[in-house]
């Protein structure tokens, strides 16, 4: 396609998707844009055009038939390292976004993405595209496969902590992992472990709020026989069983001032000493540290080194709590549901609209961990192939429900609006409930969506141009208009 005089002023981009709608979006949104454009449907093809007449970008397809995404960006790191490219899929996991980080590619979006998403990152990629080859130097872990255990989401907050999985799994960096007891801290430590350079070494954990802190020193260095009472043998601790592997420090933030001058201590000169001893133990060990506590604060009421906290953020990665994520807890359930079945020796039982109704309901205080452990339970009490709300615990069939109808909750509010309009509107009355209730349900989703109408309307089921008429109908602001090129039409969102 011609984009105009001005196309290629700011450079090549190679776009590779099997789905020609998007193609020719995404070809318009970007020769617009001012970049020269060349739209391919297959993986193959990506990569001859790139060797014919070079990218400063690509942007890149996971499922696509013949050579996938996957493959296509392990040849472009062989054959173009120095050129970014930028991964599209509609399947966001965490394998999927850490194998593409690790392959080399500068970013990934789930579809749908917003073009003002996708063209932000383009301009972002292109003012680092020096990165590109660094990235490369991945792609040799591409074909590690692995269960991440209860590590599953399609959020944005999850693909971030995705990316950030595989962004630092390769090096040594000290990374800081914060977030509510339940959240999946350990599963995040596990997975930059199964990432890095030290698959196949230790991995060892060490709870510091389970050890009772008189024991917690001898615990991480280990002691000499007799070095205090009941010391019958020498013993190693964890920094000495954890060299040349990981090191995961859990609730950090409850170690004693003492201890604390000791870790900084091994972290920077990379030598312990048991309790009792006098020799300086090298090790090698990486450590990521986790806690459900705010350490800054704590620095700031000096209940926690301030060297040893710099020491230890180098890198943070914050997990959010379920409850800001509940578009998850359904992939979540049917994770939890094939892993609790498979250990029973049994398929993985349905769960009914109205249970999963009342699982989408309920706040989740204990978050992933609170959830797996009802998942679990409600596979042992259904007897059937299907989960009932009798099989959930009674805190969750009692959370938010009037009543066992799904919309229950909504009865009360809706006999007290009726009280309040009266006789009035008799012969309008359902239009003006339902006009009611829609202002709230879209402003609600939008705020959700962080006022993107693409994502908005695919929550919704409904289209983008209906969602931004009701917009201007209902008087809602704060929605991010779509992008509209020189004849005024909007774009289409790729999906």
């Amino acid at each position: 396609m011609s984009g105009g005089a001005e196309a290629g002023r700011k450079g090549r981009v190679v776009v590779a998707d099997d789905e020609e709608s998007v193609r020719w979006t995404l070809t318009r949104a970007l020769e617009r844009e001012g970049y020269a454009v060349e739209a391919v449907g297959d993986g193959e093809a990506a990569v001859a055009a790139v060797a014919a007449g070079g990218a400063d970008l690509v942007l890149l397809d996971i499922q696509m038939p013949g050579l996938d995404g996957l493959a296509t960006l392990s040849r472009l790191a062989e054959e173009a390292p120095a050129t970014p490219v930028l991964v599209m899929t509609a399947y966001g996991s965490l394998q999927t976004a850490v194998e593409a980080m690790k392959g080399g590619a500068f970013d990934y979006l789930a579809k749908p993405f917003d073009l003002e998403e996708l063209l932000l990152a383009v301009r972002r990629a292109l003012e680092v595209r020096s990165l590109a080859s660094e990235h490369s130097q991945l792609k040799a872990a591409l074909a590690d496969r692995r269960d991440f255990g209860g590590l599953v989401g399609v959020s944005q907050a999850m693909q971030r902590v995705f990316k950030l999985v595989g962004t630092v799994a390769s090096s040594d960096v000290t990374v800081l992992i914060q977030g509510e007891t339940g959240t999946g801290k350990e599963l995040v430590a596990r997975a930059i472990h199964l990432h890095s350079r030290r698959l196949g070494r230790p991995f060892v954990p060490v709870n510091c709020a389970a050890v009772p802190k008189d024991l917690l020193e001898s615990e991480l260095f280990g002691h000499e026989r007799g070095a205090f009472t009941g010391a019958v043998a020498t013993r190693r601790g964890k920094f000495e069983l954890a060299h040349s592997g990981t090191l995961f420090l859990d609730e950090v933030g409850e170690m004693d001032a003492a201890l604390q001058t000791k870790i900084l201590r091994a972290l920077q000169e990379r030598v312990t000493e048991r309790v009792g001893g006098e020799q300086a133990i090298p090790v090698d060990v990486r450590v990521l540290a986790a806690t459900n506590q705010d350490l800054a604060a704590a620095v700031r009421e000096r209940r926690f080194r301030e060297d040893l906290f710099y020491r230890l953020n180098v890198v943070t990665i914050d997990l959010p709590p379920l409850r800001e994520r509940m578009e998850d807890v359904p992939f979540l359930v049917a994770h939890f549901l094939r892993a609790a079945a498979e250990e029973a020796g049994r398929e993985p039982p349905e769960v009914s609209p109205h249970a999963m109704d009342l699982l989408l309901a309920y706040r989740w205080p204990g978050n992933v961990r609170e959830l797996e452990n009802v998942i679990e339970r409600a596979t042992v009490f259904a007897r059937g192939a299907v989960i009932l709300p009798e099989h959930l615990p009674e805190t969750l069939r009692g959370h938010g429900t009037e009543g066992r109808e799904p919309g229950a909750p909504l009865a009360q509010p809706l006999r007290g609006l009726l009280a309040a309009l009266g006789e009035g509107r008799d012969g309008q009355l359902h239009e003006h409930v339902l006009a009611l209730v829609e202002k709230p349900l879209l402003e609600a989703v939008l705020a959700r969506c962080g006022g993107n109408q693409v994502r908005a309307a695919t929550i919704l089921g409904i289209n983008r141009n209906t969602l931004r008429k009701k917009m201007r109908a209902l008087g809602i602001e704060g929605g991010r208009e779509p992008r509209k090129g020189r004849d005024g039409d909007p774009d289409a969102s790729p999906s």
